[in-house]
């Protein structure tokens, strides 16, 4: 086997347990497949009072079951409209003197994004010359144009250093082809696990959370921005006055999370049902009884919980943006619907809602998609050692 030294700044910690899990679950499929895995997940100085000051106590290194992550402190200032150049910079000349010292050398490098990941740890791949993989999710890629001037240079300086520039989508790889060397470029899929989801349990966890078992439950998983298109859900909220439809939302950030529970609770209905940073096991029953996950995002790589629905035989009303359509059949596994169109996404709720019996049948369809294109944690991880391994032969 070989070993792999991942750089990811998103990931969970013991000051937020949830913070990019997708990462998490990315890297534990790996290290389970018996990579020798270490993960540098480097965190801010910690200013001496303020909401961040709690990463003093942070400790430098953490076990995390296959692997264990190494918390080496670089300078991040905010806004990051002004100093994300910055950061990368600290971050490129502060880890590798760390690695250096702490770890052995490694066989691949495999940053989980391409900026800070990737940029901040190319001193370090020049210095012992190892294969470089970046990860390109979405954000980076699809607002390239609006970012700072350094840090466009920045970002293509990795694209164009990397052996390996992994896309989670064909459109995000089709994008990633504009900006670097197209023979670098490949899309690996990121997935769900169907057997992590307890939908034969669905009618106690409904009983157990509250919920009637004649309802129709409409999921929203995201961060309450408008980014997600909560602007959108906000609109189309008051206009459904149908009382056998629930809607929960679970989030993770934004700013919009009080607007949202005004708006339910002026609608009528209940603002309990909004949730900030539910613990995956918890979410994973809210996916497992809902009968249809709304995602209107104005743009997108290929979102997770797209998968975590197909996995849990939910259907899907989603934004046609990004690699959405790559995930979801419209008609079939769900309905795609154009992004900023809050009348558009209340025609396709309102199709929806009127027909159970369709709702049922596209979620047995979304899984079996998942299941046959090998959208699971399991099949990425044998793609990755697939690319690693023709890089190091």
């Amino acid at each position: 086997m070989y070993s792999v030294l991942a750089s990811a700044v998103n990931h969970p910690d013991t000051l937020n347990r949830y913070y990019g899990l997708f990462n998490r679950r990315i890297l534990r499929a790996v290290a389970e497949s018996g990579v020798d895995v270490d993960v540098v997940s480097p965190r801010p100085f910690a200013p001496p009072i303020g909401p961040y000051s709690a990463y003093a106590s942070l400790p430098q290194t953490e076990a995390w079951g296959a692997y264990t992550v190494h918390h080496p402190r670089f300078l991040y200032l905010l806004p990051k409209r002004f100093f994300y150049g910055l950061a990368g910079e600290s971050f490129s000349r502060r880890v590798p003197p760390y690695l250096d010292r702490e770890l052995d050398v490694p066989d691949v490098v495999h940053a989980c994004h391409v900026y800070l990941d990737g940029y901040g740890m190319l001193p370090y791949v020049r210095e012992h010359e190892l294969p470089l993989f970046v990860v390109a999710h979405g954000t980076i890629l699809n607002t390239y144009e609006t970012l700072p001037r350094a840090v466009r240079r920045n970002v293509r300086e990795t694209l164009d250093e990397a052996t390996g520039v992994l896309c989670v989508s064909n459109a995000l790889a089709d994008r990633a082809r504009e900006l670097t060397d197209s023979d670098t470029v490949s899309t690996v899929p990121l997935g769900a696990d169907p057997d992590r989801f307890p939908v034969g349990r669905r009618e106690q966890i409904r009983r157990e959370l509250d919920i009637d078992e004649d309802a129709t439950v409409v999921l929203f998983v995201g961060q309450f921005t408008e980014a997600k298109g909560v602007r959108e859900i906000l609109e189309v909220l008051p206009r459904i006055d149908d009382p056998d439809v629930t809607f929960v939302f679970v989030g993770h950030g934004g700013g919009l999370s009080d607007e949202l529970r005004d708006t339910l609770a002026t609608a009528g209905r209940s603002p309990r049902l909004v949730f900030d940073g539910l613990p995956p096991l918890a979410l994973r029953r809210w996916f497992a009884i809902a009968d249809l996950l709304w995602l209107p995002s104005h743009t997108e790589g290929r979102p997770t919980v797209i998968y975590e629905a197909m996995a849990s035989e939910t259907a899907v009303l989603a934004s046609s943006v990004g690699g959405v359509p790559e995930q979801v059949v419209d008609g079939e596994t769900g309905v795609l619907v154009g992004p900023r169109d809050p009348d558009g996404l209340e025609a396709g709720l309102r199709s929806l809602l009127g027909d159970p019996t369709r709702l049922r049948e596209m979620g047995v369809r979304g899984k079996q998609r998942l299941l046959e294109r090998g959208w699971t944690w399991d099949e990425h991880a044998k793609r990755v050692r697939k690319l690693h391994r023709e890089a190091l032969e």
